[in-house]
């Protein structure tokens, strides 16, 4: 058995009690990273950037987004993984990452449950369908009555929306076909040049280009119509079970210290009770998540986990 002398147990103490040992009560001494795993035109992508900006405030230093996309998320979530856990590396992830990708992805080159834990919810947002304006599909049974007659290719650019695409696939009984893509700023080009017969995605980065007459919406996804869009019926008006809903939150390294960890939860906390803030979710139309702390998004996180996967075994996915 090793003895230490009361001397040098006091050292270790003194140690472990030191900065250097882990603690970071400097942070933050130097620029943030803030990852998100799409790419522009995503409803990720947009918080993020106007969250950053409300961070970099009560930080006191900058918070520079970069886009990572690809993988259905994986390839920023990787990189977050792979970075130091010292909250210099942050990710805005969303339900396919932190949630979906364990259920269709084989060996995931990442474990979202066990290797990162939650700062802080951000936003809810139905799912949106959509077709370019001059499609003559007009509502979600003229686009499955099309179905029935020839292929259709659905564009998005998530796992989650994969399983979304195929549960509507298999309710209908009409074969959708899945397209993937890093972002939604190029569902949507694609959509409106014929080249899609129709997309699916978040609402809150479509919600625009529907208003523009660009797009036609044609159902959205959850539990009631949407106020800004009163005139598009739910899928739930078709199948009663029918309901989802994406979201966004910011994540680091499990590994990461506490005090690190409660800067960055009270920086978000801060930052999404901003008018700049405010005034994102009212013209995105997505759900602040304001009482979605860390232990809260953790919890829901996990729930999420299981209700895709019951999705994703009714519709027969397997991981790939």
């Amino acid at each position: 058995m090793i003895r230490l002398t009361r001397r040098a147990a006091l050292g270790l103490i003194a140690l472990a009690a030191s900065p250097a040992f882990g603690q970071a009560t400097d942070f933050p001494s130097k620029p943030i990273r803030m990852l998100v795993p799409f790419a522009a035109g995503s409803g990720a992508d947009s918080s993020a950037r106007v969250l950053a900006e409300q961070m970099q405030k009560t930080l006191g230093q900058s918070v520079t987004v970069e886009n990572r996309p690809g993988a259905s998320g994986a390839i920023a979530a990787v990189a977050v993984r792979q970075a130091p856990a010292d909250g210099y590396t942050i990710m805005i992830g969303s339900n396919s990452p932190m949630s979906v990708n364990p259920i269709v992805i084989k060996n995931l080159p990442y474990d979202p449950l066990k290797e990162f834990k939650a700062v802080h919810g951000i936003g809810r947002a139905q799912n949106i369908w959509y077709v370019a304006n001059e499609s003559p599909i007009k509502t979600m049974n003229d686009l499955l009555a099309m179905g029935k007659s020839k292929p259709l290719n659905i564009g998005s650019y998530s796992a989650g929306y994969q399983l979304a695409i195929g549960w509507v696939s298999v309710l209908s009984k009409v074969p959708l076909t899945y397209v993937p893509y890093k972002g939604q700023a190029q569902v949507f080009t694609d959509v409106i040049g014929r080249q899609l017969d129709a997309g699916m995605g978040d609402f809150g980065g479509a919600l625009s280009i529907v208003q523009s007459g660009k797009l036609r919406a044609i159902a959205v996804s959850g539990e009631n119509r949407h106020p800004s869009l009163p005139n598009v019926p739910t899928l739930r008006e078709i199948w009663p079970d029918y309901v989802n809903y994406s979201w966004t939150a910011f994540w680091v390294r499990t590994e990461t210290p506490a005090d690190v960890h409660a800067k960055l939860v009270a920086a978000v906390n801060r930052g999404m009770r901003t008018p700049e803030m405010t005034k994102y979710f009212e013209v995105t139309g997505a759900e602040p998540m304001y009482t979605f702390g860390p232990a809260e998004m953790g919890r829901y996180q996990a729930d999420e986990y299981q209700r895709f996967k019951g999705i994703a075994d009714t519709i027969g996915v397997k991981p790939e």
